[in-house]
């Protein structure tokens, strides 16, 4: 197989943790490039001039682009060649870093922030599948842990790392602070990174390319624009309704092509199907505490934006040393049984939350942040692994390119419905419609905030009894080889 190219390549060998780091720091780039700017927009939307509704789109345009274009890129990288799709990737995201950073005009940050993420979608889509072509099967998982980890620190570490940022400089440090560390980066990757040899030089399919943007552009601008009009409004619904047609649409025509943007007999196979489904679960759970602590942190325990940066560090901060040693445990056990055990912890960490209070000890959320941070250390580590090791050698692109979308689609979800059940829980406590925190009512929030995390543990559960399925039936799955 051209898989073990690499694999008898000494040269590669000899590298392969140092390819490992610099995939890796552009993971983490590109994933925390999706969360750090939140923190900013107060600051974005005065220093520009418009309106906070309008500053938000600096993160939406950001995170469609990039779940329009990741299926496309991990094709691309099948038919091309992954590690050249990343180089051109981190080529682009290091321009648009450099442009979104200068305090022009808002159409130009705009547009900085869709090369950054055209730039981001490439890295996303070839990272998992870089490593592993490059990597032994002995050490995959802790390889794909260590990706995990990244994946992990910059999808969680934004609020935190960017309190810190603006504390000290202007808001387009933000955005700079990835070139330098960028351009490191592609010198090394110009040095060790290995010519692509596995390579299928398909033709890509336009129509299903185009059909998916369609899609991912329909059903994130109704979910954005939902959160600011409501979503009973006729122009989402109309959003939505276009999204669900060009849906049918993509998958219809996926059915009939020869060479499909996304084959669906890729779900047949049990491990791809349920691991992408509990990874894109706990996703949306990690996101409902991504969207609440602050407010938790900020407003009700009335802590300085840094102190609860900080605390929120425990999470990515404890998931980074985890990873790696959960994916080294289960190059030798097997994933699944891992994958139980962490997400196990995470619903007790959900159920934790949901008895957090005004007087809560805050070094007793500290160790409940840090614990959620454990059970995603081990789950994501060897879940990542499952889905990588399910697919052939020829389809590891779209393989990366889809569990890189079903996390970037956890992390919207997980913020529009978060905010949703939220205030809904605050509305309903208060007999008003409440859409913000209400000074001098921090009752309401936490009764708001328990109705959030009973949802969020539903949704754990809901991933550990699939999982746990998938561990009782796991000799059965074996003997179908669907496993």
């Amino acid at each position: 197989m051209a898989e073990n190219s690499f694999l008898t390549d000494q040269q590669v060998q000899k590298h392969r943790w140092w390819i490992l780091a610099a995939v890796g720091l552009f993971t983490f780039m590109s994933t925390l490039d999706a969360s750090i700017v939140n923190i900013a927009l107060p600051v974005i939307s005065r220093d520009l001039k418009v309106p906070m509704n309008q500053a938000e789109w600096v993160v939406s345009i950001y995170l469609i682009v990039i779940c329009s274009l990741l299926l496309l890129f991990g094709k691309l990288g099948d038919s091309l060649g992954k590690i050249r799709i990343f180089r051109i990737g981190t080529v682009l995201f290091v321009i648009g870093s450099l442009f979104a950073g200068f305090n022009g005009s808002f159409p130009l940050l705009l547009t900085a922030r869709v090369v950054q993420a055209l730039g981001a979608s490439m890295t996303m889509s070839a990272n998992n599948g870089i490593i592993t072509e490059v990597f032994p099967f002995n050490e995959r998982g802790r390889a794909l842990g260590m990706i995990g980890s990244f994946v992990a620190l910059g999808s969680i570490a934004g609020p935190g790392l960017g309190g810190i940022v603006l504390a000290h400089l202007t808001w387009g440090y933000i955005f700079w602070l990835n070139v330098p560390i960028g351009i490191v980066t592609i010198i090394v990757g110009q040095l060790i990174l290995p010519k692509d040899i596995t390579m299928s030089h398909e033709r890509i399919d336009r129509i299903g390319a185009f059909t998916m943007a369609c899609f991912m552009v329909a059903l994130f601008v109704g979910i954005f624009l939902g959160q600011e009009i409501g979503f009973a409004n006729p122009v989402i619904l109309g959003f939505f309704a276009v999204a669900l047609i060009v849906g049918l649409i993509f998958v219809r025509t996926e059915n009939r092509q020869t060479n499909p943007l996304l084959s669906f007999s890729l779900f047949k196979n049990g491990a791809f199907t349920m691991s992408l489904l509990c990874g894109f679960l706990i996703f949306v759970t990690n996101f409902f505490f991504n969207v609440i602590a602050p407010f938790y942190l900020e407003n009700a325990r009335q802590l300085p934006a840094n102190y609860a940066g900080y605390i929120l560090m425990a999470f990515p901060i404890v998931q980074v040393i985890v990873a790696p040693l959960a994916g080294t445990v289960s190059d030798h056990i097997g994933p699944e049984l891992i994958t139980f055990a962490g997400l196990v912890l995470i619903l007790f960490s959900q159920i934790g939350y949901m008895l957090v209070d005004l007087g809560t000890p805050i070094w007793l959320f500290v160790a409940n942040v840090g614990f959620v941070g454990l059970g995603n250390g081990i789950f994501q580590a060897p879940n990542n692994t499952i889905v990588m090791n399910a697919v052939e050698p020829s389809d590891l692109g779209i393989a990366g390119g889809m569990n890189a979308l079903v996390r970037n689609l956890g992390m919207v979800v997980g913020i529009s419905l978060a905010t949703t059940v939220l205030f809904a829980a605050m509305s309903h406590a208060r007999g008003a419609k409440v859409t913000t925190f209400l000074n001098g009512h921090p009752d309401i929030f936490i009764y708001g905030m328990h109705v959030s995390f009973l949802i969020a543990a539903l949704i754990c559960a809901v991933a550990t009894a699939i999982t746990g399925y998938r561990l009782i039936k796991r000799p059965k799955l074996h003997s179908k080889g669907i496993s």
